[in-house]
């Protein structure tokens, strides 16, 4: 039977120890753990960031914060801004429209301010629609140079006899200061713009420059067609009784003014009491309101004035010539009574040939062969 040695290998044959890491350096059970702990600084050092520099850290923290403090300044004005934007007041000569704005809200109108109002709470981004409140006035001419603006107030129309006559009138108005329509007119017309003489658009409430282009677009229109309506119902010589100087008429010209007047009377009567209801029509609604017709003169178009101007110096040449033949038989009948005279009375022709000698400067009389007579002196 076999031994086991007290190693567990069979008997005889012991088996080879071996030896332990401790054993084949020489620092003993110390040097592995040395070993092993520099080589795990060494691995996590490969992979750690390198650390930055102070300057380029502090000049980071620098710009972050110039640009915090920059949104942070602009932030505070836009909102200082938007805040104390959000009243509005109204002076004598407006009235104010005030609609919804900003990012989150509709665009309804929000309220209407009356004229002289006191600064109020409109809301923030809110948007102002100003309107003239007081009487304005629309002129409209015959000479491009005059009326609200140059070359755009002139109206020309036909009579009924085909004659193109200007109108120089002004159209009197108020807007209205209702509140619920004065609402209707801004969606209407204060939402659109209306492009002007140089091409440029602009809303009704933008200044005077977009009302009058609103009144140019909209307006404008009512007031041609009710005058074209009422001045083609009368003829050129009702209007300017001069005109029938160059007509083929069988009516004689008067030169009464005054029939002139009167019919210019009833055509300014007849558009000012069909005009507010039109534009209200028109319009589609009484947004103008108090609307009153002035016509003050009616003018005829170059071409025909020129040739009114020939016939009446061609009557005043006449009249002068009329005038030339009265003085004329005047005279001759004048002479055949002095000549009746002189035959009668001899010594008044010879009178009156002395005075007409003395006042030549002739003192000496020699008629012929007759004796020379000095002619006396007064």
């Amino acid at each position: 039977m076999a031994r086991v040695s007290e190693n567990g290998g069979p008997s005889g044959k012991s088996p080879t120890p071996r030896p332990h890491p401790a054993a084949s350096s020489p620092g003993g059970a110390e040097e592995p753990t040395v070993l092993a702990q520099a080589q795990t600084e060494a691995g996590s050092s490969r992979w750690a960031p390198r650390p930055s520099s102070g300057g380029r850290t502090a000049r980071r923290r620098w710009v972050g914060g110039l640009l915090g403090a920059l949104v942070a300044v602009l932030g505070l004005v836009f909102g200082l801004s938007a805040l104390f934007g959000g009243f509005s007041r109204t002076g004598g000569g407006n009235i104010d429209v005030v609609r919804n704005g900003g990012p989150f809200d509709n665009t309804r109108v929000r309220e209407v301010l009356p004229p002289n109002s006191s600064r109020r709470w409109t809301g923030m981004f809110s948007v102002d629609h100003k309107y003239p409140a007081q009487q304005r006035f629309y002129t409209v001419t015959s000479d491009p140079s005059r009326g609200d603006r140059s070359g755009v107030d002139v109206i020309n129309v036909p009579t009924s006899d085909g004659v193109d006559v200007g109108i120089e009138a002004t159209v009197y108005f108020t807007l209205t200061s209702d509140p619920g329509v004065l609402r209707s007119f801004d969606d209407r017309y204060g939402t659109r713009t209306y492009t002007g003489l140089d091409g440029s658009n602009s809303h009704a409430w933008e200044g005077d420059e977009g009302w009058s282009n609103f009144l140019d677009q909209i307006v404008r229109p009512v007031i041609d067609n009710d005058l074209r309506a009422q001045i083609g119902d009368v003829r050129c010589a009702d209007l300017v009784s001069s005109c029938a100087l160059v007509q083929n008429s069988t009516k004689p010209v008067s030169g009464d003014g005054n029939a002139n007047n009167v019919n210019i009377t009833k055509v300014q009567n007849s558009i000012d009491s069909s005009l507010e209801s039109d534009i209200a029509q028109t319009l589609g609604g009484p947004y103008l309101i108090n609307i009153r017709f002035n016509l003050s003169r009616v003018t005829l178009p170059p071409q025909v004035q020129d040739a009114v101007n020939r016939a009446q110096s061609a009557f005043a040449d006449v009249s002068q010539a009329q005038a030339r033949l009265r003085s004329a038989q005047v005279d001759a009948q004048t002479n055949a009574a002095k000549q009746q005279g002189y035959q009668r009375w001899p010594i008044c022709g010879q009178l009156d040939l002395f005075d007409k000698l003395r006042g030549s400067g002739i003192t000496v009389y020699a008629p012929g062969s007759n004796p020379s007579l000095a002619l006396p002196t007064k």
